[in-house]
């Protein structure tokens, strides 16, 4: 018991003064606290910014399209074409090879051949339209999206036209409808949207802002030669190193937090007005429920990832190469996080043994209101298995004084295959060394 009282004594004071060191490094800063308030907002508005002046430009320009085969009883569809302010008419000859000819070159953005029906037809003077595109350009799929448009018209005011001459109402000639209908609430389309893009950012900001921080508390302070001198601290080792890690995992939650209640409000204010216009309400918005779990969810993620990239920057001697060696880890945290937007993935058991990706479907689970607790207590289970796991084998690292010190003169990879597996090195001072 003195033992443990005394390593708690040693690592609240060791903690805020990482704590305040930390806040005094501006990559630190910028990277868990600025990014995630200020980055992907930007990048959101910056994004639907310039698709909107792309598409304003789209629409601004004229689709030149060409008819062949029109005869005297499709003039009413060559008058819809040229009362279209988006398409203009071009007169071209009436042989297709030529038309298609100028579409391949460039001077026509779309064909339409009006083709006789098969033989034995229903009605008399059934037709088909045939519209000819260049998908590879732009200006030819926007042509076919107008001519799509009006030919539809056409072809229903035909239809029209032809039931009531034959005597046949509008009901008899149409036979069935398809109406579509979402029963889905605002709040409940928000919670869809954000559930498909905040957990990916929250697994990616977590692991951004313990990056730096890790790289920092380790590799950084050997750079700047003060690793020595934190050792000769009157507190166990031991409680330097958790102090240390419990930095790195605060500023790592923070980013995680920090950046699901930015996200949540800029999407609210970037993706509500483009949907309105479509006509659907969208209320971007967190259920109360969801927010004890997803503050589980920042702190499982950050310290496992905390205690990861320390285990990794731990044998580096300066910053570039504890980047170095971090980023495999790092990248190894974000690669699971990528398959999960697949359609219809549900939250099974067998995801909530896998690192990494339970947490991720916990919080994506909860921000739709969803929550499957045997889920979520495997999750939490195996989350603390694993810490217990990454900081056992940090203890066994700082049982040698070389990595301590990091005159030891390889990786992590190195150190397992020389020290661990092989049962051979120089045994270091134990966790109460100074």
């Amino acid at each position: 018991m003195r033992t443990v009282g005394r390593l708690l004594e040693g690592v609240w004071p060791i903690y805020r003064r990482e704590t305040r060191a930390a806040l005094r490094e501006r990559t630190i800063v910028v990277n868990s606290i600025v990014i995630p308030i200020v980055l992907y907002p930007f990048l959101f508005w910056a994004m639907f910014t310039g698709m909107a002046f792309v598409m304003g430009q789209t629409e601004g320009f004229v689709s030149r399209v060409a008819v062949i085969g029109a005869g005297p009883q499709h003039r009413p569809f060559l008058t819809m074409l040229e009362r279209s302010e988006k398409v203009e008419l071009q007169k071209h000859p009436s042989e297709a090879a030529t038309a298609l000819a100028a579409l391949r070159s460039g001077e026509l953005d779309a064909v339409v051949e009006i083709l006789p029906a098969a033989e034995g037809g229903a009605v008399p003077g059934e037709f088909a339209l045939r519209v000819t595109v260049d998908e590879a350009k732009e200006r030819s799929r926007t042509a076919r999206e107008r001519l799509d448009r009006v030919t539809e018209r056409y072809r229903g005011e035909w239809l029209a036209r032809e039931a009531r001459a034959r005597g046949v109402g509008a009901a008899e000639w149409q036979g069935f409808s398809i109406r579509s209908r979402n029963v889905s609430s605002a709040r409940e389309m928000g919670q869809f949207l954000l559930g498909l893009l905040l957990p990916m950012l929250f697994v990616i900001m977590v692991a951004v802002g313990c990056f730096y921080p890790a790289v920092d508390a380790t590799a950084g302070e050997r750079e700047r030669n003060t690793w020595e001198t934190t050792m000769t601290l009157a507190v166990p080792r031991l409680a330097v190193v958790t102090a240390k890690y419990l930095s790195v995992a605060t500023f790592g939650g923070l980013a995680g937090i920090l950046n699901v209640g930015v996200m949540t409000a800029s999407m609210g204010m970037i993706f509500a007005p483009l949907v309105a216009e479509a006509g659907e309400g969208v209320e971007f918005r967190i259920p109360l429920a969801a927010v004890p779990v997803l503050l589980l969810g920042a702190l499982l993620l950050a310290l496992f990832v905390a205690a990861g990239m320390m285990i990794f920057a731990a044998f580096a001697r300066t910053f570039k190469e504890g980047q170095s060696m971090v980023t495999p880890f790092y990248l190894l945290v974000l690669l699971p996080v990528m398959f999960l937007q697949v359609p219809g993935l549900e939250f099974s058991l067998p995801l909530a043994f896998v690192p990494v990706v339970n947490v991720t479907m916990m919080v994506r689970e909860a921000i739709s209101n969803t929550f499957h607790w045997p889920q979520i207590g495997i999750t939490v289970a195996v989350s603390v298995g694993v810490v217990a796991a990454c900081l056992w084998v940090a203890t066994r690292i700082l049982a040698f004084e070389d990595v301590v010190v990091g005159s030891f003169g390889g990786s992590l990879g190195t150190f397992v295959k020389t020290r661990l597996l092989a049962g051979r090195g120089r045994g270091g001072a134990g966790e109460g060394s100074r």
